[in-house]
């Protein structure tokens, strides 16, 4: 009996990406990854990248979904809302990645075998470690803020990895259902930091694979203040939510 290829479901946040869309499915498609689909997760754009999406479901070489949400409330919310929608339509592998080019799809190949062949709950596409880079063209201090970050995060979350904040990540759909993900609450580069620490704490494997990113070539960045605020604050809430627990099992 030939057995069927694991589903992989690549989950892509949109918000006025209609030009960057369109090249990502066709890297996607390029990859010749078996069973694999894609979820455009579409926060009503302005510029009719939800438009975009329905025709790539229409046209595209792979299978691609759309969810339409009418509130814009963050990135990791629509997260939750298309890794949710993954897992409802049986996933068994969920990618988590960025619409504006910046994760390179040929790395994809390298975490689903990293995931599949090894004791890893979640694989990240590293920046930091052997092999990995960020752009060329970020300025120091975007380097040297993107370093920090990492820093902050580890030295009070103790995550032992060395891209706490990296976005593109490959999953088992098994993790997410154990890392309770439609509880996850925060939102921006703290979304990322929440779902490792969540499953640091269940005593889950991180791996991660090399990556170059890159720096988006079209629209503009969604990085706002609000979000800095509480890719600061988050870190701390999780630390102290955590040893909270700690306490409450132990009396138990």
């Amino acid at each position: 009996m030939e057995s069927v290829a694991p589903k992989v479901t690549v989950v892509v946040p949109t918000y006025n990406e209609r030009d960057n869309l369109p090249k990502l499915v066709e890297f996607l498609a390029a990859l010749h990854i078996p069973n694999m689909h894609v979820l455009v997760v579409d926060d009503n754009s302005p510029d009719g990248t939800g438009d975009v999406a329905e025709k790539l479901a229409i046209d595209a070489p792979i299978p691609v979904g759309v969810l339409h949400r009418t509130v814009k409330d963050g990135l990791g919310r629509a997260y939750v809302a298309g890794m949710t929608r993954a897992l409802d339509e049986g996933a068994d592998i969920v990618i988590q990645m960025d619409a504006d080019l910046s994760h390179p799809s040929e790395a994809i190949p390298r975490m689903v075998e990293t995931l599949t062949q090894t004791d890893a709950a979640v694989v990240l596409g590293s920046r930091y470690v052997a092999g990995g880079a960020v752009a060329s063209d970020w300025p120091w201090h975007r380097k040297a803020l993107s370093a920090w970050a990492n820093f902050y995060v580890n030295a009070i979350l103790r995550l032992r990895v060395k891209d706490a904040t990296a976005g593109f990540k490959a999953w088992h759909a098994d993790t997410l259902r154990a890392i309770d993900v439609h509880g996850v609450q925060s939102n921006g580069y703290a979304f990322q930091v929440e779902m490792n620490y969540r499953t640091v704490q269940r005593g889950m494997r991180i791996a991660e694979v090399p990556i170059r990113f890159e720096e988006r070539t079209d629209g503009v960045s969604k990085m706002s203040l609000g979000v800095q605020m509480e890719s600061a604050l988050v870190p701390w809430k999780l630390r102290f939510s955590g040893r909270g627990a700690k306490q409450n099992r132990a009396r138990g």
